[in-house]
């Protein structure tokens, strides 16, 4: 998958993670940020599971669960301090 599908499919995730998570949003930048770093997450989450996934909608669907971690993360961390 090329770069740039990756960036795009990255920031839809995170764009649709924080829409889920509703609350305050981070940003289009963050929310992609989270969207790539959550697609590395989500894979690693979802490998030890055993279920893999392919493709670009596989990427996106990976990438939203990871994403939806890290905004789950963030906000626990948020609310503390």
């Amino acid at each position: 998958m090329s770069l740039l599908m990756r960036v795009l499919l990255g920031g839809i995730a995170g764009w649709l993670a924080g829409k889920l998570m509703k609350g305050d949003g981070y940003g289009i930048i963050v929310d992609i940020i989270l969207g790539l770093i959550g697609g590395w997450l989500g894979g690693h989450v979802l490998g030890w599971l055993h279920v893999h996934t392919g493709g670009d909608i596989g990427y996106l669907v990976t990438a939203f669960i990871g994403a939806v971690i890290l905004v789950w993360i963030s906000r626990l961390i948020k609310r503390r301090y």
